[in-house]
């Protein structure tokens, strides 16, 4: 088996620490497979053992599912190999790589895989659940670039996994999460990139300014996606320190296409007001990554996230309203609204395909806290869920990758009927047992027709 850690080890408390510092768990047992064997060996142990088991790509869950308190936690960082077969144009990437390492990667030949917008985001993860980020209107969803996959089932079996072989756990995986095994490398089929038109906007916040920027981003041609943080500005070194602490829309983005055709779209949104600082420019695409200052490895965060097909007036007087008030969040904290306009290449891959369900939504809304002590967490947890909830006529959905671990409730939001019961069907064949249950749990004992 590849390296284990116990409390007390060298190297423990680092290992067993998440993205999300809300989630202080301890496994009785860390290890760190080198292969699918020892990922085999580590569920046996665990099955013997009666630990619950807990699986880690990057440890980026918002939830704290890459964590364990007192069972077994497969963290898969030391699985980090890249087979780029570049005429191909498909690359088999294991599981504890990041999305920065294989975006370089991948760059050198011209090609990309349509990840977050983060580098240091497990590539597990992120593809497990769907995969929303700067190239998702142009290329699709990550989930819509996987081909295949190799995974340990709870009974220890390799199985490999795509369209023709286990068509059904196949579906499943491309939105279901982490219910159904642990998945140890996966296959993507990779895009030409060449350079984009991407950076950093920086637009004052107002009512006008952020109908104008969403209504923007939704009737722009697919090579544009949008990522947009409502927020008061953080001393960051892109923001002139006069801004600082003013309300603003940060917009990263990227146009994937021709640049001059880009330069005329953005040019809208630098109509909508004085840009407060200006980024933008053509760029090589992992650029995108080395916009903002690397982040800590790991943050407190509370957040509350949803899809819907609007930002209605009400909902825009809300978030500004929220975002100035005497009650935010405090000053140390990072109080924010999230906004990603959806559509283009997401929506035009059948509904049915995957087990991410809201191709049709098209907006992703999040309220954020982050940052704030961890003994503040109460009151930072308040404000988000008031601010959400005056956005709530809004929902039509959820994201399973940017659920909170206080939303198991939210199952049926983020599966509706008919791909929640594929998944029970698929659960049941693949893990009857409910093995791999540190997640947005899809439990096999529940009837079909609940």
């Amino acid at each position: 088996m590849g390296a284990v850690l116990r409390p007390g080890d060298p190297g423990y408390d680092d290992a067993r620490r998440g993205y999300n510092l809300l989630h202080d768990l301890h496994p009785a047992l860390i290890v760190r497979p080198a292969d699918a064997a020892d990922v085999a060996r580590a569920l046996e142990l665990a099955a013997g053992a009666g630990l619950e088991v807990a699986v880690r790509s990057g440890g980026h869950s918002l939830a704290g599912h890459g964590g364990t308190e007192g069972g077994l936690l497969i963290d898969l960082s030391a699985m980090r190999a890249i087979e780029i077969d570049a005429a191909a144009r498909a690359a088999w990437v294991e599981a504890g790589s990041t999305a920065g390492r294989l975006t370089t990667a991948t760059a050198t030949h011209g090609l990309v895989v349509p990840f977050g917008d983060s580098p240091d985001v497990g590539v597990g993860g992120i593809t497990l659940g769907g995969g929303v980020g700067w190239l998702s209107r142009r290329l699709g969803l990550t989930v819509d670039s996987v081909e295949g996959v190799e995974l340990v089932t709870a009974h220890g079996q390799v199985l490999q996994v795509d369209g023709e072989r286990h068509p059904d756990l196949f579906w499943a995986l491309r939105g279901g999460g982490g219910n159904f095994g642990v998945v140890t490398r996966f296959r993507y089929r990779l895009h030409p990139i060449g350079g984009v038109l991407g950076g950093a906007l920086v637009l004052p916040a107002t009512g006008e300014v952020l109908r104008g920027a969403v209504d923007l981003a939704a009737a722009a041609p697919d090579e544009l996606t949008t990522i947009m943080l409502v927020t008061r500005l953080p001393p960051l070194a892109m923001v002139p320190p006069e801004a600082q602490g003013r309300l603003g829309v940060l917009i990263t983005l990227v146009w994937c296409g021709d640049l001059a055709a880009g330069e005329r779209v953005l040019d809208g949104f630098r109509g909508l007001a004085p840009p407060i600082a200006d980024l933008v420019g053509r760029r090589p695409y992992p650029s995108m990554y080395e916009l903002l200052p690397d982040a800590p490895p790991s943050v407190t965060n509370i957040t509350y996230s949803f899809a819907a097909d609007e930002l209605d007036e009400a909902a825009i007087g809300s978030i500004l309203r929220a975002l100035d008030e005497p009650g935010r969040p405090s000053g140390e904290a990072l109080a924010a609204v999230e906004l990603r306009v959806l559509g283009g290449a997401i929506g035009r891959v059948p509904v049915e395909a995957t087990a991410f369900a809201h191709r049709r939504r098209k907006l992703l809304c999040s309220v954020v806290a982050a940052g704030f002590a961890e003994d503040d967490s109460d009151r930072h947890r308040r404000w988000v869920r008031a601010l959400a909830g005056a956005l709530g006529h809004l929902a039509k959905g959820a994201y399973l990758n940017f659920l909170d671990a206080a939303d198991q409730g939210r199952l049926h939001e983020t599966y509706p009927d008919g791909t929640y019961q594929r998944l029970v069907e698929v659960k049941r064949r693949y893990d009857p047992g409910n093995r791999f249950r540190r997640n947005l749990n899809i439990r096999p004992v529940e009837a079909v027709d609940a």
